[in-house]
């Protein structure tokens, strides 16, 4: 019966990891680390998954009775330092062109509270026991779903619109090619025209899909880009011009461009479905 119980337990251990991976990967098809960034001490943001990671490492205490009590004061040091470490990580991670997480916690005491509240509720990655003593534990947090619906503005997002058909050629998606220009991943990145009108943004986009999946999805790779579920089989391929904005997270395009994105009322629904994917370096 204890095997049993053992077997069955490892079954829904694996099945609950294979799900948390899958609404991660669903996001954007990609290795993970893929886009990643060092955030803060000891974390990191991975802009493929969105999932923001820290670590922290608790050393034994001389104070400790026995054995059992030492590694309980050790994990419970490593678990305070990783969460501390895990709020200036998700601090640091970019909003626009302008602003950081912490910009809003500063300006906004319910976002502080709402904010402060998931990073409380993360989840243990994992926990590592180290020959002297030490106890290292890894926290993550997701930055899609309830962290992009509470710093997403209030007033983004537009009902999702039926597509009518269109003489004009019609793609399931938008990958901008922005390698070589320093671009900076962010939750949610504008595409500007030359003459700085946005052609993709906050304002265009359906919330319900900004907050599930992310405004945009980072990569690497354009084979990989092009080929990914959340383009479709036909995607539209920009080179982006520059970068723009204080934070260096807007991409301009070129006017002939931002003209051949907008001529399909089908583009303008992928585009508020959110199937957008960044290429950066």
């Amino acid at each position: 019966m204890l095997v049993k119980r053992s077997a069955l337990f490892t079954v829904l251990v694996v099945t609950l990891l294979a799900i948390a991976t899958g609404s991660a990967s669903a996001q954007v098809s990609g290795s993970v680390r893929d886009v990643e960034e060092q955030m803060g001490i000891g974390g990191k943001v991975d802009w493929t998954t969105g999932l923001i990671t820290a670590t922290g490492i608790g050393a034994p205490p001389a104070s400790a009775d026995n054995p059992a009590q030492t590694r309980g004061m050790a994990e419970r040091a490593a678990y305070v330092v990783a969460l501390r470490n895990l709020l200036e990580s998700v601090k640091g991670v970019r909003v626009d062109s302008t602003t950081t997480v912490e910009n809003f916690i500063v300006a906004n005491d319910t976002v502080r509270t709402q904010v402060s509240g998931m990073v409380q509720g993360a989840t243990i990655l994992n926990k590592k026991y180290i020959s002297d003593g030490s106890v290292e534990i890894t926290l993550g947090v997701y930055l899609r779903g309830a962290m992009t619906d509470t710093l997403l503005p209030k007033g983004a997002g537009i009902p999702l619109s039926a597509a009518s058909p269109s003489a004009a050629i019609a793609y399931t998606g938008l990958v901008v090619d922005a390698r070589g220009l320093g671009v900076r991943p962010a939750m949610t990145p504008r595409i500007l025209n030359e003459d700085g009108k946005e052609v993709y943004g906050s304002a265009r986009i359906n919330r319900d899909y900004a907050v599930r999946e992310g405004m945009v999805g980072y990569l690497k790779d354009p084979a990989a880009a092009q080929a990914n579920p959340r383009v479709a089989d036909r995607p539209l391929v920009l080179k982006a011009m520059k970068v723009t904005g204080e934070n260096r997270v807007d991409l301009v395009v070129s006017n002939a461009d931002a003209a051949m994105l907008q001529s399909a009322s089908q583009n303008l629904s992928f585009l508020e479905k959110c199937k957008v994917i960044i290429l950066v370096d």
